[in-house]
């Protein structure tokens, strides 16, 4: 999940080279033993998921630099006796794996990278890179897709009754527009990709729980800069200035119409800004003042309105106080939209896997980005939450802390689901 990077987080370029590579897939973590009582859960996998996921917390990789998690699952999938194509994006990797009888084919997705945090857990499996830590859980995605990797080997035609199933481990999700790399360089075209499905651990939802919702379930994520030019001067005689710092006020204020004024009330927008410099000195009007923030819409609707609603509000303002302004308004992902049958495959999933009434929405819908987004915006599919909280365990930190962890219970539920899903979608389809 994407979130911009605050003041908090500490970027770290982590290079990785062909010895490090080495390094990383010469390591041999330890299994360890877990079990969760769901309705219908595998617990085939649980000691292989949990070690996979303890080693690749341990040493993360930055966005683009995923380098050694790609040559681990690269062994994997080799070991498994799988071709694929690796090096897409720079460092994602696509598997194609074929029923042999006709049928569609169902992208099944795992983000790949981590954030520039530095970890504060007192764990044997905490990074081993300092400033840079799976702080989202994307190794637990990832760990769960080389998980569907192996039950596939073992029982292909009970999960890919027909059709195909393309495993795609993606890069630079956090913030990095991996999807939309991977896109852009064919992936969707080239294995002829009909829908997609993709889940993450969730600290809002409790483990044993899956969270998921028809339609708008994650926002799009749009980043701002505004550079207002005024006429700097002193500050005992405005009469002979344009102020900058007023002019941004202004804009401040008259941003929060696009909430208040231009998003329908049952829908739901938030602009924030979350920066305003100007100046340096008590008695000086200064010539130019900067704002930066955020835009988030949660519909298609919004979506495509908020740039020219922005853009209209800021250039009157600036032009009624004879200012000028620079805009860069950039677009990171699109809101993540569930298509109403995919979304109905896993809910009857997860219904085989821990019940209806462990089904829930409560938690589900957040304002945070995701760039799987970019492949829902193409091909209808679903996107859903796992719960992974666990007070009882300590397991409460939000996605993004420092203190980020998670109940592992979660990672078999999450491969269960998954399973369920692939198989019903194909099997229908």
């Amino acid at each position: 999940m994407f979130c911009p990077q605050s003041s908090a987080f500490r970027p770290l370029n982590v290079l990785c080279s062909e010895e490090k590579k080495e390094d990383f897939l010469a390591m041999s973590p330890v299994p360890w033993r877990i079990g969760a009582s769901m309705k219908s859960v595998s617990s085939l996998r649980t000691e292989e998921l949990v070690t996979y996921r303890r080693f690749l917390h341990k040493h993360p990789e930055l966005k683009y630099d995923e380098k050694g998690t790609s040559a681990y699952v690269a062994k994997h999938l080799t070991s498994l006796g799988y071709s694929f194509q690796d090096g897409i994006a720079t460092t994602g990797i696509a598997c194609l794996i074929d029923s042999g009888k006709p049928g569609k084919t169902l992208i099944v997705r795992a983000d790949m990278d981590a954030l520039p945090i530095f970890e504060e857990n007192k764990v044997d499996y905490a990074s081993v890179h300092k400033g840079v830590m799976h702080a989202c859980g994307h190794d637990a995605h990832t760990s769960v897709l080389m998980g569907l990797a192996s039950d596939l080997k073992e029982d292909l035609a009970a999960i890919v009754p027909k059709g195909r199933v393309l495993l795609v481990f993606q890069p630079a999700e956090e913030g990095g527009q991996g999807a939309d790399r991977m896109i852009e360089e064919g992936i969707l075209e080239k294995y002829d990709v009909s829908a997609a499905i993709a889940l993450h651990v969730w600290n809002h939802i409790p483990v044993g729980k899956i969270g998921v919702v028809d339609g708008p379930m994650m926002a799009a994520v749009d980043e701002f800069t505004v550079t207002i030019t005024g006429i700097s001067g002193h500050g005992a005689m405005p009469q002979h200035t344009v102020d900058p710092i007023l002019v941004g006020s202004h804009i401040v204020t008259a941003l929060q119409s696009i909430v208040s004024r231009n998003t329908d009330p049952l829908d739901s927008c938030v602009v924030t800004v979350g920066a305003f410099h100007s100046g340096n000195a008590f008695n000086v009007i200064p010539e130019t003042a900067e704002l930066k923030g955020t835009v988030r819409t949660f519909t298609k609707e919004m979506f495509d309105k908020a740039p020219d609603l922005f853009r209209r509000i800021v250039e009157n303002i600036v032009g009624s106080f004879g200012a000028t302004v620079a805009i860069r308004y950039d677009r990171t992902n699109a809101p993540t939209i569930n298509h109403p049958y995919v979304t109905s495959i896993v809910r009857r999933a997860a219904d085989t896997v821990v019940g209806q009434g462990n089904i829930t929405e409560e938690g589900a819908k957040t304002m945070g980005g995701e760039d799987f987004s970019a492949f829902l915006m193409r091909v209808p599919g679903c996107y859903f939450f796992v719960g992974s909280m666990n007070p009882s365990k300590g397991f409460i930190h939000p996605h993004h802390s420092s203190k980020f962890d998670f109940d592992e219970s979660a990672l078999p539920i999450g491969l269960s689901v998954l399973k369920e899903a692939v198989r019903l979608y194909l099997e229908e389809n």
